[in-house]
């Protein structure tokens, strides 16, 4: 891809991705010099473009409500080496703006209230018990495919109406999607594989709806002067059905790692389990699973955090850096369960913001409490130093965490 011509002529560093060495949960140590020298600052992306790469909370706020800042970048495309910026896919909410993603949102969000959510709190607890009855069974167990992996998958699956016999096929079609890895061609084939599966599932539902959330999503849509088209509701599945167990898998398993590698704080959270809500908070400020921030297009010129910032150019929103930031989260590089967090960017900020975040709450809440109320003497099998980190995902988190208890 062209550059925009941002910083043009001079050298323009590479976007940030080490993680130190000392911390496998902290972000590039960069975010730190740059939130204090130079918050809004031109990077070179693995796509190919410069960028401005925005690093302060507010700035980020800013960023992620300026409606002359568009999403149509895709989340966070620009770390991905064979990106070619095309038109947004019908229903592809989180790429559309204005009226098109309102018009969307709409017909979704009264699918993610507080109280349907709530709703589902005895169904995540099942499923919690019976993953907690099948590892106790055994003498060890992997945490992220026997508990962390399978519990966010199975209620999405739910939700949706999509078998959960075929988790293994669209968990392997999004992790490549989800990675950096794989070139574009395997990246598109994924893509249209789970695109022609939803597809399958919605053209049933047009004939034999169901109690599930596809059914309604159909029924609401023709109640309107402009139903939905299967190619809109298939990219809509495919979006819930990725991000509605990847984010939360990576949350549960990172979560119990940090709660892990602190004796201390996993004694205070199971002597008070009805913390955890505000301990959540925390854990997702703390990791900010969304490890690359998220790409914005700038459709006029703008200023942000004082800087100049041109119409055609691009900008990263630093979610990790934000919710590092100093100047709101005083020793931000510390967790604190007790800490009030709920301010975090971990779930993004403006008309974009997780639908699914009341959901991704509960599933965690009830992981955690279950898991350190069943398994107290839960531990690692092997040195964290040895553990395999996503490091080149769009989300954080581990590949395995073998445990024992």
């Amino acid at each position: 891809m062209a550059n925009t011509g941002l910083a043009s002529g001079t050298e323009v560093p590479e976007f940030p991705v080490t993680r130190p060495d000392s911390c496998p949960f902290d972000p590039d140590e960069t975010y730190t010099r740059l939130r204090a020298d130079r918050p809004v600052s031109p990077v070179r992306c693995p796509a190919g473009m410069n960028a401005w790469l925005v690093s302060r909370y507010e700035d980020i706020r800013d960023v992620l409500t300026d409606p002359r800042l568009s999403s149509r970048g895709a989340g966070s495309m620009h770390m991905l080496p064979s990106y070619d910026l095309r038109d947004p896919l019908p229903g592809s909410m989180i790429q559309l703006d204005g009226a098109e993603h309102a018009r969307l949102r709409r017909l979704l969000i009264g699918e993610f209230t507080v109280r349907r959510m709530e709703a589902l709190r005895p169904y995540i607890q099942m499923i919690a018990d019976e993953h907690i009855d099948a590892m106790l069974a055994g003498p060890s167990a992997d945490l992220v495919q026997d508990f962390a992996l399978p519990i966010p998958s199975l209620v999405i699956c739910e939700m949706l109406g999509v078998p959960y016999e075929d988790h293994e096929v669209f968990q392997r079609d999004s992790e490549l999607l989800m990675g950096f890895e794989a070139d574009e061609a395997a990246r598109d084939a994924a893509g249209r594989r789970l695109e022609g599966y939803l597809g399958e599932l919605i053209g049933q539902r047009l004939t034999e709806p169901q109690d599930d959330l596809l059914s309604r999503l159909i029924a609401r849509g023709n109640e309107t002067d402009r139903p939905l088209a299967v190619e809109e509701l298939a990219t809509l599945g495919v979006l819930l059905l990725v991000a509605g167990h990847e984010t939360t898998a990576n949350m549960i398993a990172l979560s119990t790692l940090v709660l892990l590698e602190d004796p201390a704080r996993m004694a205070a959270l199971q002597a008070a389990p009805d913390t955890v809500g505000t301990a959540v908070e925390e854990l997702l400020r703390y990791l900010s699973v969304i490890q690359f921030g998220l790409f914005r297009y700038a459709t006029e010129d703008v200023t942000v955090g004082g800087t100049a910032v041109k119409a055609g150019e691009w900008l990263v929103a630093a979610i990790p850096s934000g919710n590092r930031d100093e100047s709101v989260f005083p020793a931000p590089d510390t967790v604190d369960l007790g800490r009030q967090a709920r301010t975090h960017l971990a779930l993004g900020f403006g008309a974009h913001q997780c639908i699914g975040q009341q959901l991704a709450r509960i599933e965690l809440q009830v992981a955690l409490t279950t898991l350190l109320r069943r398994m107290p003497g839960l531990r690692l099998a092997m040195p964290l130093a040895q553990s395999e980190f996503k490091r080149n995902d769009i989300v954080y988190g581990l590949r395995s965490m073998p445990v024992v208890w």
